[in-house]
């Protein structure tokens, strides 16, 4: 059983302080040390009675995730593998912006992404996490863990968060916005609810609940296709939504917040760059306020996935432009800017055998929507299976040794 401190809910510290005859002024006390001073042991924590210390010790042990590895791109951005105490693995990256920096090695601006889940069970046919599936759901302190390791490797605040890493937020709903409240709260991180972006694959009553939530976090949607078929076949747990309905729930939210939504769009080649595929991105952004993000696929040895053009790319940014809609392209900068820093290709020989055959059963056979997978039973946006596999590992080379894959968001943030 894990018992460790972290494993617990924010929301379940009052409770666990309350069970030891604590007064509720201590479950405070505690949760700003853990997560605001980053205290390493429980001996750290003068102002509690060391009575209750040594308690707390014995009964819920103090655990930090380890990272078991980091990678150092050349622009400053720096992946991490964490491993929580019951051996569950999950990845958050840093990504510095020296934009008007004050100091040469200080950045001026830090975004972190983090997870919400150690893997994933949404099984996006790009997404090497997804084939893994789901280890579990994290809960709002293990997030949080993340997003306070990244600002004390980077030795300065946290300005921006998005749950872009592994995992679907809305399949962990609660702990998420847990977290997100955290991070954003005066005796929290401090950070802006408008610099908090949550994302999702389009949980139609995730997106019906924030829109009723009182923060402003942005609401980002991983959109990748609006055509119905080819959106089903690369997003397969995604089939049962349709893509109307979530139109029809995106354009509520716009009208209860008054916020625009982000679309994440995916572009890769022969398969979502189409004429047709633009056509229908144009379409369905029609009446939204809204910006599209389209982002590069990784070119990963052994993927048949392949990267649009960069042709391609300025015209769909100039037709949806032309359209009245906002768009960029994800690491491309404005002009009379310094190039910042985007997701790195840390290393090329990533996917499974499983990915590839995937992928050249859609692409050489052409399938794309003909729904050639069969889906297990209850395997759709609710999916919550817990498996023993961890997420975003596999064998590689001679060595056999494990090597983090990145899943989809964190190869393309920028």
């Amino acid at each position: 059983m894990n018992n460790a401190i972290q494993s617990f809910n924010l929301s379940e510290i009052p409770t666990i302080l309350e069970n030891l005859g604590q007064p509720r002024f201590r479950a405070k006390q505690l949760t700003s040390w853990l997560y605001q001073k980053g205290a390493h042991s429980y001996d750290e924590m003068t102002n509690l009675p060391k009575s209750l210390r040594d308690v707390l010790s014995n009964e819920y042990p103090l655990i930090e995730p380890q990272v078991v590895n980091k990678q150092v791109s050349n622009d400053g951005t720096r992946k991490y593998v964490f491993e929580y105490a019951d051996g569950a693995k999950v990845e958050a990256v840093g990504i510095p912006s020296f934009d008007k920096k004050e100091r040469k090695d200080e950045p001026k601006h830090l975004t972190v992404c983090f997870s919400t889940q150690a893997g994933c069970a949404m099984g996006c046919t790009f997404c090497a996490t997804g084939h893994e599936g789901l280890t579990r759901n994290l809960s709002s302190a293990e997030m949080i863990c993340q997003i306070v390791a990244v600002q004390n490797d980077f030795s300065c605040r946290v300005t921006n968060l998005v749950s872009m890493g592994q995992g679907e937020p809305f399949q962990n709903y609660q702990a998420t916005l847990e977290a997100l409240r955290f991070a954003n709260a005066k005796d929290g991180l401090e950070i802006g609810a408008r610099h908090i972006t949550v994302s999702t694959c389009g949980i139609i009553q995730g997106i019906e609940r924030l829109a009723n939530e009182s923060e402003q976090f942005t609401l980002a949607v991983s959109l990748h296709s609006a055509l119905q078929d080819v959106r089903n076949e690369i997003m397969p747990r995604c089939s049962n939504i349709p893509l109307p309905h979530l139109k029809k729930a995106l354009r509520s939210y716009i009208e209860k917040t008054g916020r625009r939504v982000s679309f994440e769009y995916l572009l890769i080649k022969g398969v979502t760059d189409t004429e047709e595929n633009l056509a229908a991105l144009i379409d369905f952004c029609d009446g939204l306020l809204c910006h599209v993000n389209l982002l590069s696929v990784n070119e990963v040895e052994g993927s048949l996935y392949k990267p649009s053009s960069t042709a391609t790319q300025q015209r769909w940014v100039k037709e949806l432009k032309s359209a009245g809609k906002e768009a960029t392209i994800r690491g491309m900068k404005p002009k009379r800017r310094r190039k910042e820093s985007h997701y790195p290709q840390f290393t090329r020989k990533r996917y499974r055998r499983s990915l590839r055959s995937t992928e050249k059963q859609n692409v050489e056979n052409r399938k794309i929507g003909t729904g050639t997978r069969s889906l297990p039973n209850n395997q759709g946006p609710d999916y919550d299976e817990t498996r023993e596999r961890g997420p975003g590992f596999v064998h590689c080379g001679a060595s056999g040794n494990l090597v983090p894959v990145p899943i989809f968001p964190l190869a393309t943030l920028q």
